[in-house]
This record gives structure tokens, sequence and C-alpha cells, in this order.
């Protein structure tokens, strides 16, 4: 089984990417052989940017991402979406790529599930 989880919201200021990535690791331990795969898109490309100052007391996204890129997920920051933000040329975690619209549109028509959160 192939998902796609779409983050589009900023890893502090709501729990829109923690849910994503809590369901990520959810969806992990129930099928261990999924192939999983995360764009971050929207201000969801803030989440691919290391060293945040969150809030204290919160959860941290930069650790649940680089779990899941260790697992074998693979996790795209939209290319467009960083460079309308001013974050092109900003270093991101390790293990995240660039990525357009021409990969989430083929990671969705090949996905037997496309979660958005």
């Amino acid at each position: 089984m192939k998902v796609l989880l779409v983050i589009n919201d900023s890893p502090y200021g709501s729990e829109k990417a923690f849910n994503a990535l809590r369901l990520h690791s959810a969806i992990r331990a129930a099928e261990p052989s999924a192939e999983l795969r995360i764009f971050l898109l929207s201000d969801g490309v803030y989440c691919a940017i290391p060293q945040h100052q969150r809030p204290e007391g919160s959860f941290d996204i930069e650790a649940m991402l680089r779990e899941a890129i260790s697992g074998g997920t693979k996790v795209v920051a939209c290319a467009t979406c960083l460079d309308h933000r001013g974050l092109w040329g900003h270093k991101l975690l390790e293990g995240i790529e660039h990525a357009t619209m021409k990969e989430l549109s083929d990671w969705t028509l090949t996905s037997d599930r496309v979660i958005s959160f």
C-alpha cells in the first residue's frame, strides 16, 4: 500500500503537522511494509527548516521528521512554496529534497491513500 501525507501547515501554531506525523507513525506500526511519502506544501515547508525555536512543552516536529526519514519515508518540500516564502537557499533537514507539482501529481496518482493536513 502507498500512502501520501500532504502537510499544508507550519510546524507550530496548530497541531496539523504534529497529527500528520503521529498518523505516519501509527501507519508505520500497523503496516510496516506500507510505502509512506510526505509532501510539504504551502506553510508546511516550514517543517523542513531545522532548529526551530519551538514553544515550551510542545512536540518536536524536526525529530518526528528525522525519525520518518530514517525509517525510509520519502519527504519532499515544494520548491515553489519555499521560494514564495523567501526560504529558497535555506538549509533543509537532511533527507528532505525539493519537489514540484509534477511530483505531487505523480505521487497522488500512484497512491492508494492521500491524506491532507
